[in-house]
Order: C-alpha cells, then sequence, then structure tokens
C-alpha cells in the first residue's frame, strides 16, 4: 500500500551532516534522512518547492529544497540564520533528529521548460530552489532535455557565494555558462563585477525559444525584471519565485496571501504576467 505522507505531521528526520555555505557561519545546509524509509520513498518533490522545518519546542519554519529529486534517500535545506527557529537549526549538530513535512507549492515548471534554452537568475541566499533545478538539469539522464542552460549568479562578496564546490563543478562543464559576479571588488577576485540586473544586461542571454527564471531579493527582481522584458522575454517566459512569502505550507493561515491568491497553494513559483494581473504586495 503506497504510503501518504499527512500534511499536518512531520517525518523525523535525522540530520546527516552540516555544512557552512558562507564565510561568516551564518548560512548552513543540512542534509537530512527521513528515519521511516516508507516515508523517505513518499516525499517526492519537484524544484522548486518548499519543505516546512521543525525544531521540537522551539516551532517551524518554511525553507526550500535546495536537494535535486534526483538525489536518493536526503533531502537538503539550506537555511539562514535570522530568527529563533533558525537559530536552533544552526544550533543542532549532526545526529540529531529533526522534524520535516512537505512538500509544498507548485515548483518549477519542469514540462513547459523542456526543449528550451533556460536563463537562471539568482541572488544571495535565495539561491537554493536555483541550485535543485540546476542539479536536476544535468543530471545525466535529464540534460539531453533541456537546451542552452545560462545561470547568472550574484552575492555581496566571494564569501557569500554559496555551494562553492557546486559552483567550481559546473564552471568545468562545457554544457552550461556559468556567470558569477560579486558588488564590489574584492581581492584575488578575478570574474565580474557589478549587480546581477547590470550583468544580466551585460551578458544579454537571447530570448529566442528561451524561458528566465529568478529567485533572489525582491529589489533584484525587480531590477531585473524590465532588463528582461528590454532583451525580449515576454511575461509569460519570465517566471519568479515568491518563496520569501511561504508561511504555514498548507494555506491555512492566510498570512502568506497576495490579493486573492495564497503563496503557498498557488504558488511560490508564478510567471510575470501572473503577477501582473495581481496587486504588488510581494
Amino acid at each position: 500500500m503506497k504510503t501518504m505522507l499527512d500534511p499536518y505531521v512531520p517525518s523525523l528526520a535525522v540530520i546527516d551532516k552540516i555544512t557552512a555555505e558562507n564565510d561568516i557561519n551564518d548560512l548552513k545546509t543540512f542534509k537530512l534522512v527521513i528515519q521511516d524509509p516508507e516515508a523517505r520513498k513518499a516525499y517526492k518533490y519537484t524544484p522548486g518547492q518548499f519543505g516546512m522545518l521543525s525544531v521540537f519546542g522551539k516551532g517551524e519554519c518554511p525553507i526550500g529544497i535546495a536537494s535535486s529529486p534526483t538525489d536518493e534517500d536526503f533531502l537538503e535545506f539550506t537555511v539562514k540564520k535570522l530568527g529563533t527557529v533558525t537559530s536552533a537549526l544552526h544550533n543542532c549538530t549532526e545526529g540529531d533528529v529533526i522534524g520535516v513535512r512537505g512538500p509544498y507549492g507548485n515548483g518549477w515548471p519542469m514540462d513547459y521548460l523542456e526543449g528550451k534554452n533556460v536563463v537562471i537568475i539568482g541572488g544571495g541566499f535565495a539561491f537554493t530552489t536555483l541550485r535543485s533545478i540546476i542539479k536536476y538539469m544535468l543530471h545525466g539522464e535529464n540534460r539531453s532535455h533541456y537546451k542552452d542552460i545560462t545561470v547568472i549568479y550574484g552575492a555581496r562578496n566571494p564569501g557569500e557565494l554559496s555551494y562553492k564546490d557546486d559552483l567550481e563543478a559546473w564552471e568545468q562543464r562545457d554544457d552550461i555558462n556559468m556567470v558569477l559576479t560579486i558588488d564590489r571588488e574584492a581581492p584575488n577576485w578575478s570574474k565580474r563585477v557589478g549587480f546581477v540586473p547590470t550583468v544580466l544586461k551585460e551578458v544579454g542571454p537571447s530570448s529566442e525559444n528561451a524561458v528566465a527564471l529568478i529567485c533572489g531579493p525582491p529589489v533584484m527582481i525587480r531590477f531585473c525584471s524590465p532588463v528582461l522584458t528590454e532583451l525580449g522575454f515576454s511575461p509569460e517566459n519570465v517566471i519568479m519565485s515568491l518563496e520569501m512569502r511561504m508561511k504555514c505550507g498548507i494555506g491555512k493561515c492566510g498570512r502568506c496571501n497576495v490579493g486573492g491568491k495564497l503563496v503557498c497553494q498557488n504558488g511560490p513559483v508564478f510567471t510575470q504576467k501572473e503577477l501582473m494581473d495581481m496587486p504588488k504586495e510581494y
């Protein structure tokens, strides 16, 4: 009999590995293994979805899934230390048990992206679900389904770029175009310097048969949108994640609403065209 995950009840998961992602150590990736083998198999997700992580006695919070569906038997979540729950997570050690429920949200439109060029634009620690889709598309069984892949990823400084091992490996591949940038000059940095919207305009990816995916700070998204319009991307082919709006995960608390839409249920992924018809509350 197929196991169905209760959306209200967390599954117990062991923290298998903790990786510090930045120099100041306030961003960590948690590799989780759900203890119940049946629940582990039942946790099926699409890149772009998110889960709820709980530290017992402290609460829970929504976090984008950073691993790829092609990663077997484990989940990864990258957590910024910001509040009570995230601070409690950062105080956990390998071997500790936490709760995880989900997945929630609609994820990136993988079927729609097949046969198209994909432009991925990310900034800061909001690169998590973009990392998920990059890993998925580059997987050996999936790479042929997508055409050119261009990634533009920026951070304040080199120490704030996440997933450094992944970035290095991707830069060495010939089937993905990696463009890394930092906001200001830094010692020993030989790559691009400039804010993501400026670098996006300089790189000028073609809009022909292309879809742009964006996830990052709201100000980055706001300034990237007109650049993509100038490059010829239609509103239907600019797709954004509003994962910063996620709250309870199941649309019950109502705190994720943007106009009449509940981001937990209708998102967090929306096309620019959809957002144009919604109040500018995001």
